[in-house]
């Protein structure tokens, strides 16, 4: 599981050993569930999704001491546990019902934090490679900046944080990939466009050094030298050690360019911004 399992502990087989063991003559099917008491029943979930191979199989239990003593104390971990148990089994729709009912049933209960983070981690745990529809991507982001802000000084917030970078990282990467479609094939102008997206949107991804070479390389096949050296500009002054500049300095050093702000487009902008620390 990503994150950690809620509450204090949580799914620790030697207290399930401990609590069946009084029970051990007598399977479920001999015995009616509704005859044990909710913390039995809570404990035999935990116990299966501990020990079991199906995540699945430990939903009943919890579904169960929700329904047979609901508004107790395990009524209330069973659903946050039916939250976990749907996640670790992959049915995120089903893990965010279960999560969200747990928020309006608890709102201010300690797991409440864990509910919310389990909420954006469904979408997380679905982001696919750059190449799919990144539309999860965007709601992962939604999610983790909601854990970010709503809990800022729990330990899912500092957990959301991270995965936050690496969701925009990814959003980047695919601006990246079609704008290099694009590029590869003499779309420039289209090409500029996605690369400009992440110049100007995702300055603190780990793809803004290569935007800026591409823009160098798009501007330049439009005759564009004053954007070409602007952009040339930027990426000398922050990434001065990327391979990314070496390629820019000797693709404007053969146009007889250099890398200097010129004109007042909006990289200009970006360079006054990046550079000079003019934002107004």
């Amino acid at each position: 599981m990503s994150g950690r399992q809620p509450g204090a502990g949580f799914l620790k087989a030697a207290l399930m050993a401990s609590m069946l063991a009084g029970c051990a003559g007598s399977a479920p099917s001999e015995r009616a569930l509704d005859s044990y008491t909710a913390e039995e029943i809570y404990k035999k979930g935990e116990l299966e999704l501990e020990t079991g191979k199906k995540p699945k199989d430990a939903l009943v239990y919890f579904q169960e001491v929700e329904r047979l003593y609901p508004y107790t104390e395990f009524a209330k971990r069973a659903l946050i546990m039916q939250a976990f148990t749907h996640h670790k089994a992959k049915e995120y729709p089903e893990a965010r019902d279960a999560a969200q009912r747990y928020l309006d049933f608890y709102p201010g209960d300690e797991d409440a934090p864990y509910a919310l983070y389990l909420m954006a981690l469904s979408y997380y745990d679905q982001i696919d490679d750059v190449g799919r529809d990144q539309g999860i991507t965007f709601q992962a982001l939604s999610g983790m900046r909601d854990v970010i802000e709503t809990y800022p000084d729990s330990e899912y917030a500092r957990s959301a944080i991270l995965k936050f970078d690496l969701a925009f990282d990814q959003l980047a990467a695919k601006e990246m990939e079609v704008g290099r479609y694009y590029l590869k094939r003499g779309h420039y102008a289209a090409a500029i466009n996605r690369f400009r997206v992440v110049v100007a949107d995702f300055q603190t991804t780990t793809h803004t050094a290569e935007a800026l070479h591409r823009l160098v390389e798009s501007y330049l096949a439009l005759g564009l030298t004053d954007e070409a050296q602007t952009a040339g500009a930027i990426l000398g002054y922050n990434y001065q050690a990327s391979p990314f500049y070496d390629d820019t300095f000797r693709l404007l050093k053969g146009k007889g360019l250099s890398p200097e702000a010129k004109g007042e487009g909006w990289l200009r902008t970006i360079y006054r911004q990046m550079v000079k620390g003019e934002w107004l």
